[in-house]
């Protein structure tokens, strides 16, 4: 058997993609993955085109290239994985409640969370970042906006975990990854009931209450709302913090400059995040037969989006597409994918990754990370360190 050129479940694909992407976009950019039956996107105009076309590449079959993860893992109509209009009807409903107001008056409680977080580092000297402060300020910011106790924050990371590295070596770890939905869905459930009988000022609260044209969210769709905040927003916000600390320590001038003017800071973290997008690509399914660079892909096959690929093509970003710049004029990435499903919590994900590259430069500016001990996260679909040892 022929080896496949692309394979996700490749160990030594996790530690460096970057020259298979730049041999996919430039020799086979529609890849056939035989082994598995599906097509590999590789170039950001491929990729930005079919994100914004739902109605020849629909989500309603899953985003990943295993066949019926929706059903395996006994997942409810998130609104990530319906096509409109009714995705449409959804993200209003959500959006109503979901405002940027709503998160950006977290703003002080991230900052003085992430100064306590500082606090620690500064006391161990030597720690893991991602344990002491990536991975422990998206739970916290969740754990805030939907209104869950401190007591009950620790549950957050599991689940997030079980659920983004279900797929490795192949197959689904199933009785991990549907442990952790169950358990999200049980938790969860039990939250929705007590803020439809008590509303309170959380994002929970909000999302009961929601009404647009005399429509109301139903408990299946805000639990597949928290599953997508938890699976799709608590990992993906630590890696992008985590990435940008390795990024910034390796570069001496970027680090001065973001100290010297830290209005910089958002448009670096932008360029950081298409470097190593968090999420490394989705998958849609064709709802007809499509031909792209002389390739008939047919009806009902999986589409793999591969973000990573798409956000360092120098076809949209240049020469200098796999350098870091953190003054590059961004108009667009795919790191939050695009069309109508745009990531719903990026604003969230900016400010978080804002504040703690602030703090950290702000407190320790001349700190220092070992990505040489480092650990990628074993995943198909995202990218980032599990284990980012690090020096204050």
């Amino acid at each position: 058997m022929t080896r496949e050129l692309y394979d996700p479940y490749d160990e030594a694909l996790w530690a460096d993609p970057y020259p298979l992407y730049r041999r996919l976009r430039d020799e086979h950019p529609v890849y056939h993955q035989r082994d598995k039956d599906f097509y590999v996107l590789s170039r950001f105009a491929d990729i930005y085109a079919v994100a914004r076309d739902p109605a020849r590449f629909s989500s309603a079959q899953g985003l990943t290239f295993e066949p019926d993860e929706i059903a395996t893992l006994g997942l409810p109509p998130t609104f990530i994985m319906m096509d409109p209009p009714r995705h449409n009807v959804l993200r209003k409903l959500i959006s109503k409640a979901f405002t940027s107001n709503r998160v950006h008056r977290l703003e002080p409680g991230i900052r003085a969370f992430v100064r306590q977080r500082l606090d620690r580092i500064a006391t161990l000297g030597q720690c893991d970042l991602m344990a002491e402060l990536a991975s422990p300020l998206p739970t916290y910011v969740l754990a805030e906006l939907l209104g869950v106790p401190e007591s009950d924050r620790a549950r957050f990371d599991p689940w997030s975990y079980a659920i983004t590295t279900a797929a490795v070596d192949g197959a689904f770890k199933l009785s991990q990854a549907i442990g952790a939905v169950q358990s999200l869905f049980a938790y969860f459930g039990r939250k929705i009931t007590e803020a439809r009988e008590a509303p309170g000022d959380d994002l929970l609260s909000g999302l009961t209450l929601a009404e647009v044209d005399g429509q109301r969210l139903s408990d299946w769709d805000i639990l597949g709302f928290c599953f997508v905040m938890i699976a799709g927003g608590n990992d993906t916000t630590a890696h992008q913090i985590g990435h940008a600390a390795a990024m910034f320590a390796e570069r001496q001038d970027v680090r001065r400059a973001l100290l010297e003017d830290p209005t910089l800071i958002p448009n670096a973290l932008e360029e950081v995040l298409r470097l190593e997008s968090s999420v490394q690509g989705l998958c849609r399914t064709t709802t007809c037969e499509v031909e792209l660079h002389g390739q008939r892909i047919p009806k009902g096959s999986k589409v793999h989006m591969l973000f990573g690929a798409g956000n360092r093509d120098p076809r949209e970003f240049g020469p200098t597409a796999e350098e870091l710049d953190i003054h590059r004029p961004l108009r667009r990435h795919l790191a939050y994918s695009q069309g109508p499903h745009w990531c719903i919590g990026a604003h969230v994900a900016r400010l978080e990754a804002r504040v703690a590259l602030e703090e950290l430069l702000l407190r320790m500016p001349d700190y220092q990370v070992d990505t040489a001990r480092a650990k990628r996260i074993p995943s198909a679909f995202t990218r980032g360190y599990e284990v980012l040892p690090f020096r204050a």
